[in-house]
């Protein structure tokens, strides 16, 4: 019988590391010196975050994405917690709120402002008070809004809805509380409807969050678990530990049997902890020790051998820390695919890596970048909690085809007697108005208009849009005109794609017509 070769085509098989240049760096940062087994920082599309030192009690850091180089040592700080921060994750829903649990067993939830921090903040929005030891670990719904995960060093998961009005929330609404030890690693499903777990005792539990009730449990004596990952729609758990010879493991389970593992891959000798990370729009998976510089990537499969090795990225500076983009954040004309920040404390330095896929061309790949999880929650708290499952929304990267930023509402003036008089004036002359546009009359807005004076100072028309005479006032304008430059460009690929639809049925009407 003869020998024949196993080819596997990819598209993702030359993908490659790219670290990001001195200039593009973030440096001089006061890098956390704390032993705890997390990734001190997280990122999103405006800011990154990262846990800092500070004596007299916690704080982290939060450094506008664009605001690269040295750090002023004097920046502001988020500084309220009065023990070390142990973890932060920002909000997958708005860009601007952030959540930290710290070793004064609380955890608090902070506003952060548009614009750059000018002093450091000390009073969070909201603060949870429920465990009653230090809190290592938090977590938000992926599809849920306002609703927060934490779990602590008494054992137990708790859930905690954030759509109310008090600024103090004493009890959460859920307590799950059949740990035996604390618990290293906490993941989700698709739709957010299981929980899955690694223990410190060595187990694998999934969980129904909001009955608190335990469905599989795997306690696989040759794996000690660290982390624990779900693997998008797949059906499957990827973990990370040891095997029983202190290598460094990762294990590929069944989502519906954990009895036994359906793969065990023993990646190297070292100590550092393994932090994965999957990537469900690819099908790629890294994976990166604490205390080492490179970062080890594979593609998932449904079918055996399941996993399957492409490259390494090599750099010799180790991280302590990661933090991860959202897909929403990536460069999308350059083919970057993922991108990693990784804390170097040994030079003060959070170093930007880019995953690329090789691409002669730089218009938009869209065989490589599906439709990803968007700003837009699925359901609300009270939605989620009565029972309620559904998939994230999804969202497309194509530049231009959907605001990709998340904004907070401009705060709002209230309205005084005049103004509600005159809108109820115009409520009642709409139809009047409507009329007369039918019959060809000019409006009185329009009258008004055009009898009115123009004044225009700098470009801007001071009776029909003043000019801005504030710093906040002048981003406000700034961030309505990208809406609007946003929509336009929408407007204009959708007219593009009537054009070709148009044009695709007259050629089809000119083909029939000549068949007759």
């Amino acid at each position: 019988m003869s020998w024949c070769p196993q080819y596997r085509t990819s598209k993702f098989r030359h993908v490659y590391g790219k670290a990001a240049n001195k200039e593009n760096c973030y440096d001089c940062v006061p890098i956390t010196q704390s032993v705890h087994d997390n990734h001190f920082c997280a990122v999103n599309p405006h800011f990154i975050a990262v846990v800092t030192e500070c004596a007299g009690g916690g704080a982290f850091l939060v450094i506008p994405i664009s605001q690269t180089g040295k750090l002023d040592p004097h920046y502001p700080r988020i500084c309220g917690h009065k023990g070390n921060v142990l973890d932060i994750k920002w909000n997958p829903f708005d860009d601007f709120v952030i959540a930290s649990c710290s070793e004064d067993a609380t955890v608090k939830i902070w506003n952060i402002p548009q614009h750059l921090l000018t002093q450091s903040i000390t009073e969070p929005q909201k603060e949870l008070f429920g465990h009653t030891r230090r809190v290592g670990l938090i977590e938000w719904h992926p599809t849920a809004s306002n609703i927060l995960f934490s779990t602590g060093y008494d054992y137990k998961i708790m859930i905690w809805n954030l759509d109310t009005k008090e600024s103090v929330i004493q009890a959460p609404v859920q307590t799950i509380s059949f740990h035996t030890d604390v618990v290293l690693s906490m993941s989700f499903n698709t739709d957010g409807s299981l929980l899955a777990t690694a223990c410190r005792d060595r187990k694998i539990r999934i969980i129904d969050p909001r009955e608190g009730t335990l469905l599989q449990e795997a306690n696989n004596k040759s794996h000690r678990v660290n982390k624990v990952l779900f693997l998008g729609n797949m059906k499957k758990l990827l973990s990370t530990g040891t095997s029983r010879w202190n290598n460094r493991q990762i294990t590929l389970w069944d989502q519906d049997d954990l009895s036994v593992p359906l793969l065990e891959e023993d990646v190297d000798g070292s100590s550092g902890l393994l932090f994965p990370f999957y990537d469900p729009d690819t099908g790629m998976f890294y994976v990166l020790g604490k205390g080492d510089g490179n970062i080890k990537y594979y593609e998932i499969s449904s079918e055996k051998p399941y996993l399957h090795y492409l490259m390494e990225y090599r750099s010799p500076l180790p991280q302590k820390g990661i933090g991860v983009m959202p897909k929403r954040g990536l460069n999308v004309s350059s083919c970057e695919i993922f991108r990693f920040y990784k804390l170097i404390p040994v030079k003060s330095l959070i170093e930007p890596v880019s995953m690329i896929v090789p691409r002669r061309s730089e218009s938009y790949q869209e065989d490589i970048y599906p439709m990803t999880v968007g700003v837009q929650p699925a359901l609300t708290a009270q939605e989620w909690l009565s029972g309620a499952n559904k998939g994230p929304v999804l969202m497309s990267l194509r530049p231009g085809s959907v605001i990709l930023n998340s904004l907070p509402p401009f705060p709002e003036k209230e309205p005084t007697l005049e103004e509600t008089e005159s809108v109820k004036i115009a409520d009642t002359s709409g139809k009047l108005n409507r009329i007369q546009e039918k019959w060809g009359y000019r409006t009185a807005d329009k009258r008004g208009k055009e009898d009115r004076p123009v004044g225009l100072s700098n470009g801007f028309d001071v009776f029909e849009c003043p000019p801005p005479k504030t710093e906040n006032e002048l981003l406000q304008m700034f961030y309505r005109q990208q809406e609007e430059i946003r929509r336009l460009r929408e407007l204009l690929i959708q007219r593009d794609v009537q054009l070709k639809q148009l044009e695709l049925e007259i050629k089809n009407l000119r083909m029939d017509s000549g068949r007759f």
